[in-house]
C-alpha cells in the first residue's frame, strides 16, 4: 500500500483536548495529518477494537491509512491499513506473515541494527526515536542526530521520526532524509487541533523539500 508519511498522528486519549477520540482524529485530518496510528494504552481488547472501528470510519472518509499500535489481531479484525510494532512486541517477521503482503508494517527502531533487521523482516517503514525528550513515552531510548543519519544511510525504506516533535524543533529535520514526522501532543493536545496540524503539515512539507 502506498502511504504518505509526512505528518503521522499517534493518538493518546490521556493528552487529547477534544471531548472524544473521534473528534480529535477528525480535526487532525482536517488539518492535514496524512496517517493515523491508534494507540490505546491500557485499554482492554474489546475497547481497543471498538475504538479502531470507530476511528477507521473517519480515516476512510478522508482516504487516510489507519495503523494499529502493537496489535496484529486488532488490525486484522478492524480491517486497518496496517500495524506498528515495537522491539518488545511480536517479531516483525511473524507480524508480516500474519498480516500478509498488502498491509503496512511499521517497526520502531533506535539503532542501525534494529533498523536493518526490521527492513529484512518485511517492514514497510521504520519509526525512529525518540529524537527529542518526550513525556508521552518516557522509557523510549534517545536517538542522536548521528544515529538517525546512520539509519537513513543504512536502509532504503521510509523513515518516520518520532519523539517530542513540535513546531519549535521540526525544522531541524531539514536535509536529514526522513520521510515524515510522527506527532502526539503537538497536535492532539492543542486547544485547536486542526490549526496545530495545519501548521505542522506546512512546516514538514517545507522540510521534506530541503
Amino acid at each position: 500500500m502506498k502511504a504518505d508519511y509526512t505528518l503521522y498522528l499517534v493518538t493518546d486519549r490521556r493528552a487529547m483536548s477534544a471531548e472524544t477520540l473521534e473528534a480529535a482524529v477528525e480535526q487532525a485530518l482536517l488539518g492535514g495529518c496524512t496517517m493515523v496510528q491508534l494507540r490505546e494504552t491500557g485499554a482492554d481488547e474489546r475497547t481497543f477494537y471498538d475504538s479502531a472501528c470507530a476511528v477507521k470510519k473517519i480515516t476512510d472518509c478522508y482516504g487516510v491509512p489507519l495503523i494499529i499500535n502493537n496489535s496484529v489481531a486488532i488490525a486484522l479484525a478492524a480491517g486497518a491499513a496496517g500495524v506498528h510494532i515495537g522491539q518488545r512486541d511480536l517479531p516483525a517477521e511473524t507480524a508480516r506473515r500474519l498480516i500478509g503482503p498488502d498491509m503496512l508494517l511499521g517497526v520502531s527502531a533506535s539503532s542501525v541494527q534494529e533498523a536493518l533487521r526490521a527492513q529484512a523482516d518485511g517492514a514497510d517503514y521504520i519509526g525512529v526515536g525518540a529524537v527529542f525528550p518526550t513525556n508521552t513515552k518516557k522509557d523510549a531510548p534517545r536517538v542522536s542526530w548521528d544515529c538517525l543519519e546512520e539509519i537513513r544511510r543504512a536502509v532504503r525504506i521510509p523513515i518516520v521520526a518520532i519523539g517530542g516533535i513540535s513546531m519549535d524543533n521540526i525544522a531541524q529535520f531539514a536535509g536529514r532524509g526522513i520521510n515524515g514526522a510522527a506527532v502526539v501532543s503537538a497536535v492532539i493536545a492543542q486547544p485547536d487541533i486542526r490549526r496545530a496540524a495545519a501548521a505542522l503539515r506546512e512546516e514538514m512539507t517545507k522540510v521534506l523539500l530541503l
